[in-house]
C-alpha cells in the first residue's frame, strides 16, 4: 500500500518525533521548512486559567509560517505537520484538545498509550491520518482494528519510551499481516539508518534525540552538550521514573544525585541532589535513544536535514553500486 498522498511533498521519508517540552513551534516549524515532518505533543502547550488556550495559539503559527512558507517557495513545499495525544484515562485535557485539533484540521495525529476508536473517528472527520506508537506485534494488531491509519515502530534503542524487540523482528513481524504506513523508530541518527528502515519494509525512519541538540529545540545547553559529549554507552534503559521503561542519559542520571546502577524503591518525580537542591524528573532526567553516538554539535535543524539527505543518498548510491 501506498503512503497517503499527505506524505507526498517529503524530502526524506522522516517523521521528526513529538518530544516532551523539547518539541515547540520553532523547531516544527523548522523540521517542516526543511522537508520532513515535524511533530508536537500537544501537552507541551500549557496555558495558566484565564489565558488564552496555547494551543490553539502554536497551531495557527505553524499553519501561518508553514503557508508563507509554501508561498515563497512553490518549488520546495514545507511537509505537513502532526500533533502527539496521550490517549490514557489520566490525560484530562484530551478531549478539550480532540476538539482543537478537529477544529483547525491538524492533518497528523500520532498517539501513545492507548489506542481509542473515538480518537481515530475525530481525527477522520476531517480528514487526517492517525499513526499509533507501538512497542510490540500485539499492541500493532491492536491499533489498526480500533481504527488506526498507520504504525510508528517503537523499537530497541529509541528515545524516550522505548520497547527492547529488534527493529527486524518489529518490521517483519507486523508486515507479516500489514501493508500500511509504517515508521520505525530506534537509534536513528542518519541518513543510512532511513535507507535501512525502507530496506526492512518500513515507509521510512521516526527520529527524536538527532534534533534535541539544534538550534531551534526547546532544550537547555546541558542537556544539548551532554547529547553531543555522549555514546549508546551513556544510555540507561529503566522504568524508575515513569513506570514505563524509557531511555535516559546516564549522566543526567549521576547529574541528579543517583546511581543509575541501583535505581529502586518508590517512583517519585522529586529526587534530592547532594546540594539538598531538589531534582524534578521531567526537568533534569534527560531522555535520548543510543544514536547520540555521531551526534557531535548543536547545528540548525535545516543542516541535520542537510546532512541527513547526503548520506542516504551516498548510502543509497553505495548499495546500488554492491549489488550490481
Amino acid at each position: 500500500m501506498a503512503l497517503p498522498s499527505l506524505f507526498d511533498n517529503l524530502r526524506l521519508p522522516l517523521i521528526g518525533s513529538p518530544m516532551f517540552i523539547i518539541s515547540g513551534p520553532e523547531l516544527v516549524i523548522a523540521q517542516c521548512k526543511a522537508g520532513i515532518v515535524g511533530t508536537f505533543p500537544v501537552l507541551n502547550a500549557r496555558e495558566k486559567e484565564g489565558e488564552p488556550i496555547q494551543l490553539e495559539e502554536w497551531i495557527l503559527r505553524i499553519k501561518k509560517e508553514l503557508a508563507e512558507h509554501n508561498e515563497a517557495h512553490p518549488e520546495r513545499p514545507a511537509a505537513p505537520f502532526g500533533v502527539n495525544l496521550i490517549a490514557h484515562s489520566t490525560n484530562q485535557r484530551l478531549e478539550r484538545d480532540i476538539a482543537i485539533l478537529v477544529k483547525h484540521e491538524v492533518p497528523i495525529w500520532i498517539t501513545s498509550l492507548g489506542a481509542r476508536t473515538e480518537i481515530n473517528d475525530a481525527a477522520h472527520s476531517v480528514g487526517a491520518v492517525v499513526l499509533h506508537d507501538v512497542i510490540n506485534n500485539k499492541f500493532a494488531k491492536k491499533a489498526i482494528e480500533k481504527g488506526a491509519d498507520g504504525l510508528v515502530a517503537v523499537a530497541a534503542g529509541a528515545g524516550g519510551h522505548a520497547g527492547v524487540q529488534s527493529p527486524f523482528a518489529l518490521v517483519q513481524e507486523i508486515r507479516e499481516w500489514f501493508d500500511g504506513p509504517l515508521f520505525l523508530s530506534g537509534a536513528i541518527a542518519k541518513g543510512d539508518s532511513i535507507l535501512s528502515a525502507m530496506a526492512m519494509g518500513a515507509d521510512g525512519g521516526y527520529a527524536g534525540t538527532m534534533f534535541i541538540a539544534t538550534q531551534e529545540a526547546n532544550a537547555v545547553d546541558g542537556y544539548k552538550k551532554m547529547i553531543c559529549d555522549s555514546s549508546a554507552d551513556d544510555i540507561t534503559y529503566t522504568d524508575h521514573f515513569t513506570g514505563v521503561n524509557g531511555n535516559y542519559l546516564t549522566p543526567s542520571i549521576l547529574q541528579a544525585g543517583m546511581d543509575p546502577n541501583a535505581l529502586s524503591g518508590d517512583k517519585g518525580d522529586v529526587t534530592k541532589v547532594s546540594s539538598g537542591e531538589e531534582s524534578k524528573t521531567w526537568r533534569d532526567i534527560w531522555g535520548a535513544g543510543q544514536g547520540i553516538g555521531v551526534i557531535r554539535d548543536v547545528p540548525t535543524t535545516a543542516a541535520v536535514v542537510d546532512r541527513l539527505e547526503s548520506e542516504f543518498n551516498a548510502a543509497y548510491k553505495a548499495l546500488n553500486e554492491k549489488l550490481g
